[in-house]
């Protein structure tokens, strides 16, 4: 890479250094499901997102270097065991990488709007048009399976209309209004995450080594669980369709074929991600039974959050981001 001679930004370091964490996790878990996958369609989805996550982290660690900044060490071949017994079937697969495209197109876009050089700007492009292509493609991998749960349809109105009552911000008490698009959008978006929770704890709640972990990966299942509950009773009242679930497609293996670090780190980055998500719905919802949902979900995952990385901490497994100088270790004894 050519030298660049402007330093990269605090956000531009952050936006690597969380891409390459993301991408060293990606490679291993796409290679050991490249290992046990069956179906070609799914093999091609799969082969296309290794391709780019290999060939972020060449970009990534350029980057790195032309700064003179430590590469971080990220994931390993130490904390996947390709060979393993295979833990998830295939039709698992496939909505694993369709969520994972969505939340890369969302942190790609981001990335986008927080660079300043060009040389960043023109690499999250790229890589914003290469999450599209793979979620294109894995939806209609989906769609072409009948793995894929439709949203919610709804009839046309006969004409537009405009809000004329405070009651359509009520929700507590009396007659709720009907869902907006957008809080149906969201909430199904937000169930279909959840579901793709619980099915990726379920699986690693069996073959996690540590007792510690393990109970903190049924906590965490348990709280998925309980979110999905609580938006179908929403969607039953409504009378509207919910995402499907996951989790019989989850195999009976007890043998680990990933290391409780890797582990945690998937679980620990779903619930920041999901946080960020309920923050986004709670941003368009004007219902306030359902504004007050997300307020409360998000402290409990932001709870949750913060208790995987104690336990991170406690067992060494937490990397540390890059930080501003510590002036006030620097300035002592002045």
């Amino acid at each position: 890479m050519e030298k660049n001679s402007i330093r990269l930004s605090a956000p531009e370091l952050a936006s690597l250094w969380t891409q390459y964490m993301f991408d060293t996790m990606s490679i291993g878990f796409i290679k050991y499901a490249l290992e046990h996958i069956v179906d070609k369609d799914i093999l091609e989805v799969y082969s296309t997102a290794l391709q780019y996550s290999e060939s972020h982290v060449v970009k990534i660690k350029e980057f790195f270097n032309g700064e003179q900044y430590p590469v971080p060490k990220g994931f390993t071949e130490e904390d996947v065991n390709v060979k393993g017994p295979r833990l998830f079937q295939d039709p698992f697969y496939l909505n694993y990488m369709y969520i994972m495209s969505i939340q890369g197109i969302t942190g790609y876009g981001l990335s986008v709007g927080t660079s300043i050089r060009s040389d960043l700007r023109n690499y999250y492009m790229t890589c914003n048009n290469e999450a599209m292509n793979l979620f294109n493609k894995t939806i209609e991998v989906m769609l072409s399976k009948g793995l894929y749960s439709r949203p919610p349809v709804l009839s046309p109105p006969k004409s537009i209309d405009f809000v004329k009552q405070q009651s359509f911000l009520t929700g507590w008490f009396g007659e709720r209004r009907p869902l907006t698009a957008m809080e149906i959008g969201d909430i199904t978006f937000n169930m279909n995450k959840m579901h793709l929770h619980v099915a990726l704890k379920v699986g690693f709640s069996q073959v996690a080594e540590s007792d510690k972990v393990r109970k903190y990966i049924k906590r965490g299942m348990q709280i998925s669980t309980k979110h999905i509950g609580a938006f179908d009773s929403i969607f039953r009242e409504e009378k509207l369709n919910s995402p499907i679930s996951w989790s019989s497609y989850v195999t009976d293996t007890k043998t680990s074929p990933f290391s409780d670090k890797f582990m945690m780190y998937q679980v620990q980055l779903s619930s920041q991600i999901a946080v960020a998500f309920y923050g986004t719905a709670l941003s368009v919802t004007s219902r306030r039974d359902l504004a007050l949902q997300y307020v409360m979900f998000t402290a409990e995952l932001a709870k949750y959050a913060e208790d995987g990385a104690n336990l991170m901490i406690e067992n060494g497994w937490l990397e540390e981001p890059p930080l501003a100088p510590d002036r006030r270790t620097l300035t002592k004894g002045e």
